[in-house]
Protein backbone atom coordinates (compact mmCIF):
# COMPACT_ATOMS: atom_id res chain seq x y z
CA UNK A 1 0.00 0.00 0.00
CA UNK A 2 1.51 3.43 -0.81
CA UNK A 3 2.41 5.66 2.14
CA UNK A 4 1.08 9.63 2.70
CA UNK A 5 4.34 10.57 1.85
CA UNK A 6 5.06 8.56 -0.93
CA UNK A 7 2.12 9.80 -2.88
CA UNK A 8 3.02 13.13 -2.49
CA UNK A 9 6.97 12.46 -3.46
CA UNK A 10 5.70 12.08 -7.19
CA UNK A 11 4.50 15.80 -7.15
CA UNK A 12 8.16 16.87 -6.23
CA UNK A 13 9.92 14.47 -8.82
CA UNK A 14 8.25 16.54 -11.54
CA UNK A 15 10.78 18.57 -11.53
CA UNK A 16 8.70 22.14 -11.15
CA UNK A 17 7.37 21.51 -7.20
CA UNK A 18 9.61 21.86 -4.35
CA UNK A 19 7.11 23.49 -2.24
CA UNK A 20 3.53 21.55 -2.08
CA UNK A 21 0.46 22.60 0.40
CA UNK A 22 -1.96 20.30 0.90
CA UNK A 23 -5.55 22.00 2.53
CA UNK A 24 -8.02 20.62 4.55
CA UNK A 25 -11.07 22.14 6.73
CA UNK A 26 -12.90 20.95 9.90
CA UNK A 27 -16.81 21.81 10.70
CA UNK A 28 -18.41 22.03 7.84
CA UNK A 29 -21.17 19.80 8.95
CA UNK A 30 -21.61 21.32 12.44
CA UNK A 31 -24.37 22.96 13.79
CA UNK A 32 -22.83 25.59 15.67
CA UNK A 33 -19.07 27.82 15.26
CA UNK A 34 -16.91 28.58 12.28
CA UNK A 35 -15.42 26.50 9.40
CA UNK A 36 -12.16 26.18 9.86
CA UNK A 37 -9.47 25.97 6.97
CA UNK A 38 -5.65 24.82 7.45
CA UNK A 39 -2.83 24.78 4.45
CA UNK A 40 0.56 22.87 5.47
CA UNK A 41 3.73 23.65 3.00
CA UNK A 42 5.79 20.58 2.87
CA UNK A 43 9.55 19.38 1.05
CA UNK A 44 10.40 16.82 -0.50
CA UNK A 45 11.69 14.47 2.30
CA UNK A 46 9.33 15.84 4.93
CA UNK A 47 7.38 12.79 7.05
CA UNK A 48 4.95 12.75 9.86
CA UNK A 49 5.27 8.98 11.52
CA UNK A 50 2.13 8.36 12.58
CA UNK A 51 -0.08 10.82 10.30
CA UNK A 52 -2.77 9.84 8.94
CA UNK A 53 -7.08 11.48 7.51
CA UNK A 54 -7.39 13.36 11.81
CA UNK A 55 -11.11 11.18 11.51
CA UNK A 56 -9.21 7.83 11.77
CA UNK A 57 -6.65 9.37 14.65
CA UNK A 58 -7.83 9.89 18.37
CA UNK A 59 -8.02 13.18 20.21
CA UNK A 60 -4.90 12.49 21.84
CA UNK A 61 -2.94 11.06 18.49
CA UNK A 62 -4.08 14.48 16.99
CA UNK A 63 -2.58 16.68 20.13
CA UNK A 64 0.66 14.91 19.51
CA UNK A 65 0.77 15.61 15.67
CA UNK A 66 0.15 19.07 15.81
CA UNK A 67 2.93 20.09 17.36
CA UNK A 68 4.98 17.79 14.99
CA UNK A 69 3.05 19.05 12.14
CA UNK A 70 3.90 22.60 12.34
CA UNK A 71 7.70 22.36 13.54
CA UNK A 72 8.10 19.73 10.40
CA UNK A 73 6.26 21.67 7.94
CA UNK A 74 7.37 24.52 5.93
CA UNK A 75 4.35 26.92 6.62
CA UNK A 76 1.29 26.03 8.08
CA UNK A 77 -1.60 28.74 7.77
CA UNK A 78 -4.92 28.86 9.37
CA UNK A 79 -8.09 30.28 8.38
CA UNK A 80 -11.94 31.29 9.75
CA UNK A 81 -14.97 31.34 8.65
CA UNK A 82 -16.69 32.30 10.80
CA UNK A 83 -20.75 30.58 11.75
CA UNK A 84 -22.60 34.12 10.00
CA UNK A 85 -20.57 34.03 7.22
CA UNK A 86 -21.81 30.33 6.81
CA UNK A 87 -25.41 31.69 7.16
CA UNK A 88 -24.83 35.00 4.72
CA UNK A 89 -22.88 32.70 2.24
CA UNK A 90 -23.95 29.41 2.62
CA UNK A 91 -21.27 26.67 3.98
CA UNK A 92 -19.65 25.48 0.48
CA UNK A 93 -18.83 29.70 -0.29
CA UNK A 94 -17.86 29.74 3.66
CA UNK A 95 -15.55 26.69 3.32
CA UNK A 96 -13.83 28.17 0.31
CA UNK A 97 -13.50 31.27 2.05
CA UNK A 98 -11.98 30.23 5.18
CA UNK A 99 -9.37 28.26 2.79
CA UNK A 100 -8.60 31.26 0.74
CA UNK A 101 -7.82 33.07 4.06
CA UNK A 102 -5.39 30.03 5.02
CA UNK A 103 -3.26 30.40 1.85
CA UNK A 104 -2.96 34.21 2.07
CA UNK A 105 -1.76 33.12 5.94
CA UNK A 106 1.12 31.17 4.37
CA UNK A 107 4.57 32.98 4.43
CA UNK A 108 5.56 31.48 1.44
CA UNK A 109 3.39 30.57 -1.95
CA UNK A 110 3.43 26.59 -2.82
CA UNK A 111 4.28 25.45 -6.36
CA UNK A 112 1.06 23.50 -6.32
CA UNK A 113 -1.87 22.89 -3.86
CA UNK A 114 -3.69 20.01 -3.30
CA UNK A 115 -7.10 19.88 -1.72
CA UNK A 116 -9.64 17.39 -0.39
CA UNK A 117 -12.12 17.81 -3.66
CA UNK A 118 -11.88 21.31 -2.99
CA UNK A 119 -12.57 23.22 -5.99
CA UNK A 120 -10.52 26.98 -5.25
CA UNK A 121 -11.21 29.37 -7.14
CA UNK A 122 -9.16 32.87 -7.45
CA UNK A 123 -6.03 31.22 -6.85
CA UNK A 124 -3.38 32.05 -8.39
CA UNK A 125 -1.30 28.76 -8.08
CA UNK A 126 -2.28 25.65 -9.87
CA UNK A 127 -5.03 23.72 -7.96
CA UNK A 128 -5.67 19.24 -7.68
CA UNK A 129 -8.85 18.88 -6.39
CA UNK A 130 -8.42 14.72 -4.97
CA UNK A 131 -10.99 12.46 -4.00
CA UNK A 132 -10.71 11.39 -0.57
CA UNK A 133 -7.13 13.55 -0.78
CA UNK A 134 -7.21 13.49 3.28
CA UNK A 135 -6.42 9.24 3.12
CA UNK A 136 -3.87 9.76 0.41
CA UNK A 137 -1.67 12.96 0.32
CA UNK A 138 0.49 13.08 3.44
CA UNK A 139 -0.06 17.14 3.38
CA UNK A 140 -3.37 17.26 3.25
CA UNK A 141 -3.81 14.78 6.18
CA UNK A 142 -1.12 17.19 8.05
CA UNK A 143 -3.67 19.98 7.34
CA UNK A 144 -6.94 17.73 8.27
CA UNK A 145 -5.13 17.66 11.52
CA UNK A 146 -4.26 20.96 11.96
CA UNK A 147 -7.47 22.40 11.05
CA UNK A 148 -9.41 19.59 13.57
CA UNK A 149 -6.79 20.34 16.29
CA UNK A 150 -7.50 24.05 16.04
CA UNK A 151 -11.00 24.23 15.96
CA UNK A 152 -11.43 21.65 18.76
CA UNK A 153 -9.69 23.58 20.82
CA UNK A 154 -12.08 26.80 19.64
CA UNK A 155 -15.16 25.37 20.76
CA UNK A 156 -13.60 23.57 23.97
CA UNK A 157 -12.58 28.06 24.30
CA UNK A 158 -16.53 28.64 23.33
CA UNK A 159 -17.91 25.79 25.82
CA UNK A 160 -17.25 28.25 28.61
CA UNK A 161 -18.68 31.06 26.80
CA UNK A 162 -22.31 29.42 26.13
CA UNK A 163 -21.94 26.85 28.65
CA UNK A 164 -25.70 25.36 27.99
CA UNK A 165 -24.98 23.54 24.90
CA UNK A 166 -21.71 21.37 25.62
CA UNK A 167 -19.94 22.40 23.05
CA UNK A 168 -16.45 20.98 24.90
CA UNK A 169 -18.15 17.45 23.65
CA UNK A 170 -19.34 18.11 21.09
CA UNK A 171 -17.55 20.66 19.08
CA UNK A 172 -21.15 22.15 17.49
CA UNK A 173 -22.25 19.13 15.88
CA UNK A 174 -25.69 17.46 15.92
CA UNK A 175 -25.25 14.57 18.80
CA UNK A 176 -28.21 13.88 20.55
CA UNK A 177 -27.10 16.08 23.66
CA UNK A 178 -26.29 19.07 21.46
CA UNK A 179 -30.42 18.85 19.84
CA UNK A 180 -31.57 18.44 23.00
CA UNK A 181 -29.99 21.34 24.50
CA UNK A 182 -31.55 22.90 21.17
CA UNK A 183 -35.08 22.38 22.04
CA UNK A 184 -34.44 23.50 25.86
CA UNK A 185 -32.47 26.61 25.05
CA UNK A 186 -32.74 27.22 22.07
CA UNK A 187 -29.86 28.58 19.64
CA UNK A 188 -27.61 31.02 20.32
CA UNK A 189 -24.72 33.94 18.66
CA UNK A 190 -22.87 31.56 17.74
CA UNK A 191 -25.17 28.82 16.05
CA UNK A 192 -25.77 28.41 12.08
CA UNK A 193 -29.56 29.50 11.78
CA UNK A 194 -29.21 28.31 8.34
CA UNK A 195 -28.72 25.18 8.94
CA UNK A 196 -31.77 22.78 9.71
CA UNK A 197 -32.74 22.15 13.41
CA UNK A 198 -31.39 25.05 14.70
CA UNK A 199 -34.23 27.92 14.72
CA UNK A 200 -36.75 25.23 15.12
CA UNK A 201 -37.38 26.19 18.92
CA UNK A 202 -36.79 29.48 19.46
CA UNK A 203 -35.94 33.22 17.99
CA UNK A 204 -33.74 35.17 20.76
CA UNK A 205 -30.70 33.82 20.85
CA UNK A 206 -28.83 33.26 23.55
CA UNK A 207 -25.49 35.79 23.85
CA UNK A 208 -22.11 34.81 25.29
CA UNK A 209 -21.03 34.82 28.34
CA UNK A 210 -18.51 37.88 28.08
CA UNK A 211 -21.35 39.73 26.29
CA UNK A 212 -23.69 39.13 29.43
CA UNK A 213 -20.45 40.57 31.69
CA UNK A 214 -20.01 43.66 29.85
CA UNK A 215 -23.52 44.92 29.55
CA UNK A 216 -24.09 43.89 33.16
CA UNK A 217 -21.16 46.50 33.62
CA UNK A 218 -22.91 48.65 31.32
CA UNK A 219 -26.06 48.98 33.18
CA UNK A 220 -24.01 49.49 36.32
CA UNK A 221 -22.29 52.17 35.20
CA UNK A 222 -18.73 50.18 35.73
CA UNK A 223 -18.44 50.00 32.40
CA UNK A 224 -18.01 53.62 30.28
CA UNK A 225 -17.50 53.83 26.60
CA UNK A 226 -18.47 57.37 25.94
CA UNK A 227 -17.36 57.26 21.87
CA UNK A 228 -17.54 54.40 19.28
CA UNK A 229 -13.93 53.90 19.75
CA UNK A 230 -13.91 53.03 23.38
CA UNK A 231 -16.91 50.69 22.66
CA UNK A 232 -14.76 48.97 19.57
CA UNK A 233 -11.33 48.78 21.82
CA UNK A 234 -13.71 47.12 24.69
CA UNK A 235 -14.82 44.32 22.42
CA UNK A 236 -11.45 43.93 20.82
CA UNK A 237 -9.89 43.87 24.71
CA UNK A 238 -12.92 41.28 25.61
CA UNK A 239 -15.07 39.44 22.48
CA UNK A 240 -12.38 38.93 20.05
CA UNK A 241 -13.35 35.60 18.17
CA UNK A 242 -16.89 36.23 19.62
CA UNK A 243 -19.90 36.71 16.74
CA UNK A 244 -19.58 40.13 14.70
CA UNK A 245 -23.28 40.48 16.30
CA UNK A 246 -22.27 40.31 19.82
CA UNK A 247 -20.40 43.56 19.65
CA UNK A 248 -23.59 45.21 17.34
CA UNK A 249 -25.79 44.74 20.25
CA UNK A 250 -23.11 45.90 22.69
CA UNK A 251 -22.74 49.09 20.52
CA UNK A 252 -26.48 49.62 20.58
CA UNK A 253 -26.65 49.25 24.40
CA UNK A 254 -23.85 51.58 24.83
CA UNK A 255 -25.54 54.07 22.47
CA UNK A 256 -28.86 53.86 24.23
CA UNK A 257 -27.09 54.50 27.53
CA UNK A 258 -25.35 57.76 25.69
CA UNK A 259 -28.50 58.96 24.62
CA UNK A 260 -29.77 58.74 28.75
CA UNK A 261 -31.73 55.15 27.77
CA UNK A 262 -34.09 56.88 25.12
CA UNK A 263 -35.23 54.27 22.36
Amino acid sequence: MQSLAEFDARYFERGDVRFLAGIDEAGRGALAGPVLAAAVVVERGALFEGLNDSKKLTPIQRATLDPAIRMGARAVGVGWASAQEVDERNVLQATLLAAKRALEALEIEPDLILTDFLRLEGITRPVEPLVKGDGRSQAIAAASVVAKVARDRWMQALDAEYPLYGFASHKGYGTPGHLEALSRFGSSTVHRHSFRGVDWFENDYRTSATLCRLLEALERGDLDLPKEADCAAAWRREGGGLPECEFQILRKAAEKRRRGGRE
